[in-house]
């Protein structure tokens, strides 16, 4: 298990965590502006985004949706491009979980505009267990829109099937970032996470804005400069359903982490079964779009009527006791 080099960090953890769940959230805001320097081009002329709350926080009716700063309403599985920078191959990433926290913040595939809500199970929200010495996601968590894992082909690297999801992302920069943010990243590698029969691909990846940004080009650069992060992550993604009485996960390539290359092969591979999607749209996924041509694209009028139309937002702090029991476990990887 992997233990040394985070025991001094907790009290951090814990102070971040906390300062995370008491943020008092204002019905919309924008994404937070950052001063480190600029990696690779000014982004200060990228699209802005801001968020737009719904229905009352930690309850299932939570919804976030994603704006422009225009204010009209858009997907952020469909309607965020996959580019920010084609040419630099830097990704647009929507934040769904900040690091140190705990609930389990997805994108809405199945809804209209694919707003991000919290994962329920049996009518219960989910939160992420701590299974000593992590607490909550150990880096921003989200996703990489216009990807898709299609369930329905089977992965020639895993012999598994997709999980019906946009591809997933570690981001593993200094900022603590905020969920809905929308975020400019480069790909530094990728895991391949068999969770319960399915592909589950995590990019891990680095905000352009970063001060390390400039150092991290590879997966071998985050060994360099980050130590101990690749073998925490793979760690923490194979214990983590432990405390809910689930097995350990597992993973292709021995739990390798694959290099940029590989990476960027699989979100180009992702992003064609999204194309295809777009194109002939699953039942089960919801593809109402503002700005992406097809068969599911919906009017601005429409995708605001979508917002509007949804509850108004109360904020609801959530209680401690959800989300900071350690769990421990021994070297079989057993709860004790």
């Amino acid at each position: 298990m992997f233990r040394r080099g985070l025991s001094s960090c907790l009290q951090t953890v814990r102070s971040s965590a906390a300062l995370t769940r008491a943020r008092v959230v204002c019905k919309v805001k924008t994404t937070s502006k950052r001063s480190f320097p600029v990696t690779y081009r000014n982004f200060a002329s990228m699209p802005k985004y801001s968020i737009v709350e719904r229905g009352t926080e930690n309850t299932p009716s939570y919804r976030l949706f994603i704006q422009d700063e225009s204010g009209q309403a858009l997907s952020p599985f469909h309607d965020i491009p996959l580019f920010a920078d084609s040419d630099k191959k830097i990704y647009n990433m929507v934040v769904e979980v900040p690091r140190w926290s705990n609930a389990k913040m997805e994108i809405a595939t199945g809804e209209p505009l694919n707003p991000i809500k919290q994962d329920t199970k049996n009518n219960k929200l989910r939160f992420v267990k701590n299974p000593f010495p992590h607490h909550g996601y150990i880096w921003n968590y989200g996703a990489i829109p216009q990807t898709w894992e299609d369930p329905g082909k089977v992965d020639h690297n895993t012999n598994c099937k997709g999980d019906n999801d946009p591809i997933d992302v570690c981001e593993i920069g200094h900022r603590v970032a905020n969920r809905g943010d929308v975020i400019q990243v480069k790909a530094l590698g990728i895991l391949a996470l068999i969770d319960e029969g399915e592909t589950d691909w995590k990019v891990i990846a680095i905000d352009v804005l970063d001060p390390l940004a400039s150092k991290l080009n590879n997966i071998q650069d985050v060994e360099q400069h980050c130590p101990g992060l690749l073998k925490a992550t793979v760690e923490w993604f194979k214990i983590y359903k432990i405390p809910d009485g689930k097995p350990a996960n597992q993973f292709a390539f021995d739990g390798e982490v694959k290099d940029r290359d590989f990476a960027e092969s699989i979100i180009k591979e992702t992003h064609s079964y999204w194309t295809d999607l777009i194109a002939k749209p699953d039942p089960k996924i919801n593809c109402a779009a503002v700005r992406v041509p097809g068969p599911s694209g919906i009017s601005p009028e429409e995708a605001s009527s979508i917002v509007e139309s949804s509850p108004i937002y109360v904020p609801n702090p959530v209680s401690d006791s959800l989300v900071d029991k350690w769990y421990y476990l021994n070297d079989k990887l057993e709860l004790v």
